[in-house]
């Protein structure tokens, strides 16, 4: 086997971990955005769609967090090499499919968007499960510093 510490990740994995960075920034900023109820959150929907925004649970606004502070870690875990970055994607795309319940089953969300904007609901998970999928692969593949 390959020792870990003498193997070099692949131009493709920093690429990646780049992209990564920039897609969970996206995310912590749009959480601190509606955290924070910023006007520029609020200028993306409609007073319809405010109304349901607004109700928004504590636990699902929770899980939003926990999806993207997470993910931003695990991001930074992928920059370092290491391998408890593996969990950290585990953990926010746990978030966003608990953020997703209350979006999709309970607040019914998807009924107030188009279906461009509905898009999200399948590319969010899907990114998140495919970073997850990666890491789990660097880490087979020992691209990963073991401490």
């Amino acid at each position: 086997m390959t020792n870990s510490a003498n193997s070099k990740a692949p131009f493709w994995y920093w690429i990646v971990s780049l992209l990564a960075l920039l897609w969970y920034g996206l995310g912590i900023y749009y959480y601190l955005s509606q955290a924070y109820n910023t006007s520029a959150y609020r200028a993306m929907y409609t007073p319809e769609q405010l109304m349901v925004v607004d109700k928004m649970p504590a636990w699902a606004i929770g899980a939003f967090a926990v999806a993207v502070f997470t993910g931003i870690i695990g991001v930074i875990g992928m920059f370092l090499r290491k391998e408890w970055s593996k969990t950290l994607f585990l953990i926010s795309l746990a978030g966003i499919i608990v953020q997703y319940i209350y979006n999709v089953f309970i607040g019914k969300m998807y009924e107030l968007f188009s279906l461009p904007e509905n898009i999200r609901y399948f590319i969010i998970p899907i990114i998140a499960y495919l970073l997850y999928y990666i890491v789990s692969d660097v880490s087979k593949r020992q691209w990963f510093n073991k401490i």
